[in-house]
């Protein structure tokens, strides 16, 4: 039976960047690295990595997300990169959106044990939850899905003039030119290549923002995004 990895110690930049909760950060690097990789949410080669790679590469998100608004993290696996992002973040209302009972399990005993109130989990695909939640400011996802079904999903949840914040690799100019059809279908109105970390990861992250207007989805959602608002006024009234 092969040794599991071992969690390096926090480098200097995580201290900067999560400031006062620096302590829940470390704790959760520990449960990613012990109950992550034991339910199969992260693999044990990712652990030596854990903090360059995934936490701190997802904090830094934090510097292109607006203050105060809502977020909705879709795919969010083992929280990534909403957990980072709420830590650093507690202006923030963020749902982490994942459809596996395990993740989600994973992501509701994290929550409560970090004490991230500014936090909800919910259980379900993007495309299902369409007027059970209320339309979001942002979506941001990491390592979901190519950006062009990646968009399907999340573009639908965002509020008119909201945006899409898609943590990607060395191949996100090359998705943007290819997804330019279906983005602007789904009423992308704006789209462009950010990159951040500056002096806290290497390389920098790199984050492709789609940017929506009045008709977030398009004519393809607009249908269903009305009738989603009509069951929601009558449930309401019930």
């Amino acid at each position: 039976m092969t040794e599991a990895a071992e969690l390096p110690p926090a480098p200097e930049q995580a201290r900067e960047v999560f400031g006062e909760r620096f302590a829940d950060a470390v704790r959760y690097a520990e449960l990613l690295a012990e109950a992550g990789v034991q339910r199969g949410l992260i693999g044990p080669r990712e652990v030596p990595r854990l903090w360059e790679r995934h936490l701190l590469n997802c904090a830094v998100l934090s510097e292109v997300v607006p203050q105060g608004v809502t977020v909705c993290d879709v795919g969010s696996g083992a929280g990534l990169p909403g957990i980072p992002l709420a830590l650093v973040r507690e202006d923030l209302k963020i749902t982490l959106l994942e459809p596996l009972l395990r993740r989600t399990t994973f992501l509701t005993e994290v929550v409560e044990l970090l004490g991230l109130d500014h936090v909800t989990v919910v259980r379900g695909r993007a495309e299902e939850v369409m007027g059970k939640i209320q339309p979001v400011h942002v979506v941001t996802a990491r390592a979901v899905a190519p950006l062009d079904r990646l968009a399907t999903w999340g573009i639908p949840l965002l509020r008119p003039y909201g945006e899409m914040l898609a943590l990607k690799g060395d191949a996100a100019e090359e998705e943007l030119k290819s997804a330019s059809t279906a983005l602007s279908k789904l009423g992308a109105v704006e789209t462009s290549i950010l990159h951040v970390g500056e002096g806290v990861v290497d390389p920098m992250s790199t984050v492709v923002r789609v940017e929506v207007g009045e008709s977030p989805g398009g004519v393809r959602f607009a249908a269903k995004r009305a009738k989603a608002a009509r069951t929601g006024r009558t449930r309401r009234r019930r």
